[in-house]
């Protein structure tokens, strides 16, 4: 069954603003996030590359763009996390987590 539109946007748009508010807490003199829109753009200084996270409404999917791992698509779980349509045991908070740990060598979590 699919999730209705509004119970995702809460979620997808709760998980956005929480990653976008953790970057600039723990990172935020290595990391510009700006959210706008629904999108959160994380620009990693001196040509360290982007994230870009966004939702699909249609598609009821969570959007990680990275300069390390590539494009992935995330589905929300009932166990409470944001599940890639690819590799399902590997969630959004754990992919992005261990990118900008192994990055910056700060412990970050979601």
């Amino acid at each position: 069954m699919t999730m209705d539109l509004s119970r995702f946007n809460t979620l997808a748009d709760d998980t956005i603003e929480a990653i976008a508010d953790k970057v600039d807490d723990l990172l935020g003199d290595k990391i510009d996030a700006d959210l706008q829109g629904g999108i959160l753009t994380m620009t990693i200084g001196g040509g360290g590359g982007q994230y870009v996270v966004n939702k699909n409404g249609p598609m009821r999917q969570v959007w990680l763009a990275s300069p390390v791992s590539g494009a992935w698509h995330f589905e929300w779980d009932e166990s409470g996390h944001w599940l890639s349509t690819r590799e399902p045991k590997l969630a959004l908070d754990a992919i992005l987590a261990q990118e900008l740990n192994d990055r910056f060598g700060v412990t970050v979590a979601f």
